[in-house]
Order: C-alpha cells, then structure tokens, then sequence
C-alpha cells in the first residue's frame, strides 16, 4: 500500500510593494517574528523581485488587455509585485522569461503532479496533434482507457469532464437525480472547484456563504448542509432527516491548510451515508498525492462515486469521475426517466480525441509505483530536514504530510477542522516565506507554504527549498526588534 502519511486581487505592477493577504498577527508563542520585521524584510525581497524580473515587469505593465492583468485573475494571487512570466516548465524546473531557473514545488497547483512535460506525455500528445484535437466521438483508444480507469481505481464506470468543478457538479446533479433528494452535504474548509453548492463555510457554528463569490443569486445554504471535518456526531446529525442526496468529500482538507481525517473518521462517514440512503462522492483530485489509487486505494474508502482533475491527464484540461455498478444503474434509469432534452450534463469537449490521449499516457505511463516511490521518498527526506530547521529555530510549528504533499503550519499540532488549521495562518509570514525561497529559485504553490513533489524532484531541489526557508528564518531571527 503506497502511502506516507506525518504530522510534524487584484494588484497593478509596482515596485518594491511588497504584498500581504488576510490577516498578519502579533507575534506569539508559535509565531515569534514581530509584524515589522516581516515587513521590513518583505519590501527588501519585493525590490529585489522587481530588479531581478524585468521582462516580467514589461509584460505585466502590457497586459492591459487582460481582465486584471492576467488571462485568470487567480494568477494575482502570488505574493509578487507582479506575476511571473514563464517561459518553460520542463520536470521539476521552471524557467522564466528573464531566463532565471527555478524549481518548482507548486507543480501547477497539482496538474503537473507527475513533472511537467514528461516524455510519455510529450510524445502521445505530439502524435495526437496532428491526428486531430476533438470530434465528439469517441477514439480508438477510448475503450482501453475505461478499462484502465476501472481497473487503477476500482469502479466500474466512467465518465469524462474537462475540469474537475465540472466533474463535481455533474455528479453532485446525477446524485439528486439518482436518489430524488435535494440536499446536499460538504465539510467546512472544503475545496471542490467553482461548484456553487459547495461554496458555503462555519462561521460560529452557523453555515453561511463563502464570503468573496461575484454574481452569487441563490442562498445556498437551502440547499447545502456544512458540519466540521472529522466531526462525527454533527455528521450524524446532519444526516438523520434521511434527505441528502450526497455527501461530497475531500479524504483530506487541502486548501485550508491541511487537515487530515481521525483514524475512524471515514469508516464513520461510510457507516453513516449507507444508514440513511446518501451517496458518498469522494474528489481525489488534490490526494492523488496519497498513491497510485489516491487516498480511497491506499486507505480501502468504499465510495459510491470518485471524482480526479488536473493531475489524471498530466495537466491537460480534464477530469474523470467513476461510479459504482449500483449507482450507474440509478443514473441511467434518471436519464431515462428525463426523456429528450438537455440533461445540463456536459461540455463539448468532454472525451476528445486528445483527452483520451492524454488519460492513456498518464495512466500506463506516468501513475506506477517507481514514481510514487521516488515522490515519497523526496517528501521524507523534506519532512526531516524540516523538522531539523524547526529545531534549530526552536519553533513548534506542524509539518502535515499526505503522500507526496506536504505544507507547513504555524500551530504546535496537527489541525483536525478548518478552523483550527486557519488559527495558525499568517497572511504576512506566508507571503514573505514564498517570495524569499522564489527570489533563491525554489517555487512554493501561493498559499499556505504547501509543496508537492514530482518523479522529476531531486534531492538537490529539496535541499534548496529547506536552505531557503532555514535563511529566512535566520533573517527574521536576526531582525532588530
């Protein structure tokens, strides 16, 4: 069983400005560097990013033409002056348009789990180009691909979407359709994409929406329940009324900072869905990172329903979701029950020819045990030296590790609900951490200090990101206070 499991905007271009989002706090007992330290150093490291990016700089004072300067605004979310322009991603390597290399532990947010461009990839894409992108019909490799997606994960039938938003949407519809239930259940601090249901958060207790959404009309909280991570008994009671549809979880909370689930907790959560009639819909597309089956493979989840985006075709635009023998029955009596019409299921791109080119590479070629064996070992050999550099700071900050994902976290133990992993964060810490390492070539993913390991990482690439953090530390100690 492959798995490593530890505990341990928008901006205009400016110079030197250097960027905080959320909250910056006082210093504690956990988090010990004073707020005008971390400022001080933070404008010297934004000036030197301003000088050392210059084609970058030119490009961003260009892209005026980009709504908020950036094809998606998502991109102003790193704590930069202004984006970094890349001009190659190769394995574990970034190299930008001043021609300054990095290495990069962000990995695409995840899509390039397995290094970017790798040559199975490279080579079953470039063929497929020039045989044709999309036809709507299926390929001549589209039966082995199903085969391949049953067989890797243990259902028996798939379905294609080109993000994993859509492919969690579509089943979140087919759940309600299947079971004649409207409601729908998720876990505070949860991340599925930009499906409205699952925009909703605890906020003293009570459900509320994700404060932030544009164009939000519906109060989705009639329609969606949120309980805590990892509490059972408001599970439990959130579930007894026996009217929802489908509970749709993260294994794992990744974008909260990380959470990881109470050894009892998904056998609970199984449990309970069966008790009541509710489908349980698993979304692997960020603990893919746990193993060759994700987390419901290296831990033997029973879900009714599985949903992988971004990493499942190498960073291709797409997503996959299975569904059980049981619960396919159910959607085809629902599709047949609706009759001619838009089902609201699908896009036009779903399945194409260089979809299931892509699918077929990362499956036979890029998803096998060497990799995932080399990806854990890259993260056990961070998780130590981490933990050596915590020592020497004397800081009792967590290192959570989910497979070949890991992020560190300024509280003294390992966080079991959003909110407790949110106690720990630090907006100007964060941010300053992040632009310090990419100033000296190491790449982190722009929240929440998370870094994911490739096939590709070596062990010299490690070596940089925890030398980078350890200097950091070592300025902030050092700081006048």
């Amino acid at each position: 069983m492959w798995f490593f499991c530890a505990f341990t905007r928008i901006r205009p271009p400016q110079a030197a400005a250097p960027v905080y989002h959320g909250r910056m706090r006082e210093p504690t007992k956990h988090q010990p560097y004073p707020i005008a330290a971390i400022k001080a150093l933070s404008e010297r490291e934004a000036a030197l990013y301003t000088q050392q990016h210059p084609r970058s700089a030119a490009l961003a004072a260009r892209s005026t033409h980009w709504f908020t300067g950036a094809p998606l605004h998502w991109m102003q979310d790193w704590p930069l002056p202004f984006p970094l322009a890349i001009a190659k991603a190769q394995g574990a390597r970034l190299t930008d348009v001043d021609g300054r290399p990095y290495a990069d532990f962000c990995l695409g947010d995840t899509a390039a789990m397995f290094g970017h461009s790798p040559a199975a990839l490279t080579e079953a894409l470039s063929l497929q180009v020039a045989q044709g992108l999309s036809a709507m019909l299926p390929a001549a490799a589209t039966a082995e691909v199903g085969e391949l997606l049953a067989r890797q994960f243990g259902l028996a039938q798939w379905q294609i979407a080109t993000t994993a938003s859509d492919a969690n949407r579509f089943l979140l519809r087919w759940a309600r359709a299947a079971t004649g239930r409207e409601i729908v259940l998720v876990f505070d601090g949860c991340y599925h994409g930009a499906v409205d249901d699952t925009q909703v958060e605890l906020a003293n207790g009570h459900p509320q929406a994700i404060p932030g959404q544009v164009g939000r009309v519906t109060d989705v909280t009639r329609t969606t329940r949120v309980v805590a991570f990892n509490d059972v008994e408001a599970l439990r009671a959130a579930l007894a009324p026996g009217d929802v549809a489908a509970v749709l979880c993260e294994p794992a909370l990744t974008n909260c900072g990380m959470v990881l689930p109470d050894p009892d907790f998904h056998a609970a959560l199984r449990e309970l869905t069966h008790q009541v009639g509710t489908l349980l819909l698993i979304d692997e597309t960020h603990t893919l990172s746990a193993g060759p089956q994700g987390y419901t493979g290296a831990f033997g989840l029973k879900p009714d329903a599985m949903v992988i985006g971004k990493a499942i075709a190498g960073g291709v635009p797409c997503a996959v979701y299975g569904v059980t023998e049981a619960l396919a029955g159910r959607m085809y009596q629902a599709w047949q029950a609706a009759g001619p019409g838009r089902t609201g299921i699908g896009t036009t791109l779903s399945g194409s020819l260089l979809q299931i080119a892509a699918l077929h590479a990362t499956l036979t070629a890029l998803i096998t045990e060497a990799h995932y064996a080399r990806m854990f070992d890259r993260t056990a050999h961070y998780a130590g030296r981490v933990r050596e550099v915590l020592d020497r700071h004397a800081l009792d900050w967590t290192l959570s590790v989910l497979g070949a994902r890991s992020e560190l976290q300024y509280i003294d133990r390992a966080p079991r609900t959003a909110q407790e992993a949110a106690s720990g964060f630090d907006a100007g810490l964060e941010a300053l951490i992040q632009l310090y390492l990419l100033n000296r070539g190491v790449v982190l993913t722009p929240f929440h200090n998370m870094a994911l390991m490739s096939p590709a990482t070596s062990l010299d690439d490690v070596e940089a990101l925890v030398d980078g953090l350890d200097a950091c530390l070592t300025e902030l100690s050092e700081a006048p206070r």
